[in-house]
């Protein structure tokens, strides 16, 4: 099965350093739902949500990854699954037609709508938007958000030097997802 990333796993690179078989099948759209950044991340930062609306005029835009099952299980295990965020499957929008896939949303008791991400985290989220070209308005949402320094300087290196490394990245290449 197909995963939809709608947050910091949008930038490629970075979810290539978590999960090394992630390939990318497309970009797709998820409607009835918008991306909020409201998830109380373990480092006390927010985190992004695809929130469930039912408003089919909400889209979250994303990008379809393959994963192998062994990173499938890393990935569940670095986002939380049962700590924060759950697994759902979801039908997205893509350019083949709709796709069944699974995404992570958070967990109720896991949202404070006042917590803002980190610079770092927000720059995943935004230059992931930006690599695979989504619409103007949806990334200037997304610069909009207000953002804090990480207290941690050294996850904020770290971090920094992943993006880093993406921004010097030539462009990603589609290919249509597998049915």
């Amino acid at each position: 099965m197909l995963y939809f990333a709608y947050g910091s796993n949008l930038l490629i690179e970075r979810l290539q350093a978590r999960t090394p078989s992630a390939g990318e099948a497309g970009t797709g759209i998820l409607r009835g739902f918008r991306l909020e950044f409201h998830k109380i991340g373990t480092d006390a930062s927010a985190k992004c949500d695809a929130f469930e609306t039912g408003d089919e005029t909400d889209l979250v835009y994303g990008v379809l990854y393959r994963l192998s099952d062994a990173d499938r299980n890393v990935l569940d295990e670095i986002e939380g699954v049962g700590h924060g965020y759950e697994v759902i499957e979801v039908d997205v929008e893509t350019t083949a037609g709709a796709v069944t896939v699974f995404t992570y949303v958070v967990d109720p008791a896991y949202m404070n709508p006042e917590l803002p991400p980190y610079r770092w985290y927000k720059a995943f989220v935004l230059e992931g938007a930006r690599q695979h070209g989504f619409p103007e308005a949806y990334v200037a949402a997304i610069d909009a958000v207000p953002a804090i320094a990480d207290p941690d300087v050294e996850r904020a290196a770290r971090n920094a030097q992943v993006l880093a490394r993406a921004l010097k990245a030539p462009p990603v290449t589609k290919e249509p997802p597998r049915r």
